[in-house]
């Protein structure tokens, strides 16, 4: 799934600022990531990569955006 393809899926993003270091990363209501409960800050593309894996759950087996 490429940049396209996620916007395509994806019509909105919201950052609900929180306190106490909370940090969690949310998609359609499946956490992918929560700062606090693994005790570190996430690792560069985990959070991308829990954002394809649920979208991938969600694409077509045959999609293909038109253009591509």
């Amino acid at each position: 799934m490429n940049e396209r393809e996620i916007e395509y899926f994806v019509s909105s993003w919201k950052l609900v600022p929180g306190t106490g270091g909370v940090f969690d990363v949310w998609v359609n209501d499946e956490l992918i990531f929560s700062k606090k409960e693994v005790g570190r800050h996430a690792e560069p593309g985990e959070i991308r990569s829990g954002i394809m894996g649920v979208l991938n759950t969600i694409r077509p087996a045959n999609f293909e955006l038109a253009g591509d």
